[in-house]
């Protein structure tokens, strides 16, 4: 099979402005008998990671602090490579976003005091990396066709059969200690699939450069997390700044990716059409002509449960979770959600619509939600 190969970088990739770098590594028996383990270990190594325990079985042992304050702190600087059930193989949809869920590791480092993962998972925020990577990227092949979001979607089906991988991680917040995302963007550039595939992740950090060279073939849709100046700055701990995510965006559309504008979450902050403006200028500006955009759209939102856990993890966040503020929705089986009222929502969706067709008029807006 023939394989476009990524096209060359327009201009060199920009510094990395941050990398994480847990204090502490375990390591389960399967998951270092594993080849891709292996090399995530090497990773590891030659990034100075020095305490790296290497566990006689497969159980993480309980994170233990003088209490949950110390407790989350410790989870968040621990990482573990694990090899994960079976059960996480048999691939799930993901609507809005994608066909299916493809999990390279579950957790981020970043210290985002709106996190969604802390709605979604249960127990101490330890940033988990699979093992099991070769071996899942050889299983995706059943899924290509069957999805229901995009290939079963008239609207969507140009991106072909698409894969999440960023559900329940930042993967680029990992990449320099696992090589991870690389891996998968090279196996869907170079993989003979029976039909079109697209791999999708979104992330809030620019350490892009491994990725500006890779043969993606134009598989990969690379995303960017962005944000209005007073909500990075205040609710984005430990992330890249804005204006470095954006330089990103530009080199990795310069480098011939499919990119995304990712503006999540959404809030109607001090003069926010001014600041939410800016930002759109900003990533217009720093795109080549012709760069395949897509806008996906996300309001601020939040569950008791998710508010009740952040709340302990960032205890003096001035984050706004009234729900005398919002309206309450319920799924159907009786999940509750908090968002904005309808009129702000309205006047949010109106003024993003008509700002995003004006300032990115190549864009395809994917949803709003």
């Amino acid at each position: 099979m023939t394989t476009a190969l990524a096209a060359p970088a327009t201009a060199p990739a920009p510094s990395a402005t941050r990398r994480w770098t847990p204090s502490r590594v375990l390591v389960t028996r399967s998951a270092a008998e594993r080849p891709y383990g292996q090399r995530v270990l090497a990773r590891l190594e030659a990034a100075g990671v020095n305490d790296i325990e290497l566990l006689r079985g497969d159980r993480l042992a309980n994170l233990r602090g003088d209490g949950d304050r110390a407790a989350f702190m410790a989870a968040k600087q621990t990482l573990a490579l694990v090899v994960p059930p079976a059960s996480l193989r048999r691939l799930q949809p993901i609507a809005p976003s994608a066909d299916w869920r493809f999990d390279l590791a579950q957790g981020c480092p970043a210290h985002c005091q709106y996190c969604y993962l802390a709605g979604s998972l249960s127990g101490p925020p330890i940033t988990r990396v699979y093992a099991d990577l070769d071996e899942a990227l050889a299983g995706l092949d059943a899924y290509v066709g069957h999805g229901t979001v995009t290939s079963g979607s008239a609207a969507r089906a140009g991106e072909g059969t698409t894969f999440e991988a960023s559900c329940y991680t930042d993967p680029l917040a990992l990449e320099h200690l696992t090589g991870g995302l690389a891996t998968a963007v090279e196996h869907f550039g170079t993989h003979d699939w029976a039909g079109p595939v697209q791999l999708r992740a979104t992330t809030k950090f620019d350490d892009v450069a491994g990725l500006l060279e890779l043969a993606h073939a134009g598989r990969t849709r690379l995303r960017f997390s962005l944000n209005a100046g007073p909500v990075a700055q205040r609710f984005e701990g430990a992330t890249s700044p804005v204006a470095a995510r954006i330089a990103a965006l530009g080199a990795v559309a310069g480098a011939g990716y499919p990119v995304g504008l990712t503006l999540a979450p959404i809030m109607p902050v001090d003069d926010w059409r001014e600041h939410y403006g800016r930002l759109l200028d900003d990533v217009a500006t720093a795109l080549p002509a012709g760069t395949d955009l897509t806008v996906e759209c996300i309001t601020h939102r939040f569950t008791p449960g998710s508010k009740e856990t952040l709340l302990d993890w960032y205890p003096r966040t001035r984050l706004e979770m009234d729900e005398e503020r919002r309206t309450t929705k319920r799924g159907k089986f009786g999940s509750v959600k908090h968002v904005y009222p309808r009129e702000t929502m309205s006047e949010l969706r109106s003024w993003f619509e008509t700002a995003i067709a004006d300032r990115l008029p190549h864009a395809r807006l994917l949803y709003w939600t």
